[in-house]
């Protein structure tokens, strides 16, 4: 584990205002009735779902799965979105796509010295300051943080795991090829901004919300540079699971 940590502290100190976590092993458990630990952390779900209704009740949902081809630099990467693991979370995403919100946004933040990281983009002031404003309320677009447990039922809400001490690895996972929103350091701060890592990440397992997966494409996105622009984003798939 100390091998694992300074391995991973330069890259970590590169991005802790914005994308911080902690490393450590997790093991898989599920989440059923006959265990206590068991029993609190469905607890904590139902409470903390009970705490993000005020968002529930006005953010998009994504009730299954839906596919986006980004195009960056004339080349497409294709993006499957899980709203079954995480529907809030990918169905902000799905509706900003359809909006057209990501058209000629640039990739403001590349990080792959001292080792392979994320590639970041999706805001709209194109310095990692920005997030949508809805055009009917005038108002920041804000998600909560939402995370699902393996083998729970539900995901929990505005907490981290470490917050809410739970000990499971979630379903989605900072695999490489994986695309999560990035977000300040309150859990529910989370507007447009993504980012795809470019290695597995396992110490932002249950402190960021991972919604999909590029499954092709990855060599475009590994020749993303700083500065370079989403040429169009488009739901290809799965647009009739959006519920707004």
């Amino acid at each position: 584990m100390k091998h694992k940590i300074w391995h991973w502290l330069p890259v970590m100190l590169l991005i802790v205002g914005l994308i911080m976590g902690g490393c450590g092993t997790q093991q898989a458990a599920s989440l059923n009735s006959s265990d206590p630990s068991n029993t609190q952390a469905n607890s904590i779900i139902t409470s903390s779902t009970d705490m993000s209704q005020q968002f529930i009740d006005y953010v998009p949902r994504l009730e299954g799965t839906a596919t986006v081809v980004m195009t960056v630099k004339g080349s497409p990467i294709t993006i499957e979105v899980n709203g079954n693991e995480a529907p809030i979370t990918a169905g902000n995403f799905v509706d900003l796509v359809k909006r057209g919100f990501y058209n000629g946004l640039v990739f403001h933040r590349v990080v792959r010295e001292p080792q392979p990281f994320v590639v970041q983009g999706g805001d709209p002031k194109g310095n990692g300051t920005g997030g949508f404003v809805d055009p009917e309320t005038s108002q920041d677009r804000n998600i909560p943080l939402e995370i699902k447990p393996q083998g729970a039922d539900t995901p929990l809400y505005s907490q981290t795991f470490q917050m809410a001490k739970i000990s499971l690895p979630p379903e989605l996972t900072h695999t490489r090829g994986a695309v999560a929103m990035a977000r300040s350091q309150m859990p529910d701060s989370a507007s447009s901004q993504f980012y795809f890592a470019l290695t597995e990440l396992p110490f932002l397992d249950g402190s960021y919300a991972v919604f999909g997966q590029v499954t092709e494409g990855m060599e475009i996105v590994d020749e993303i540079q700083q500065g370079d622009r989403i040429d169009s984003a488009e739901v290809t798939q799965g647009l009739e699971n959006l519920k707004t």
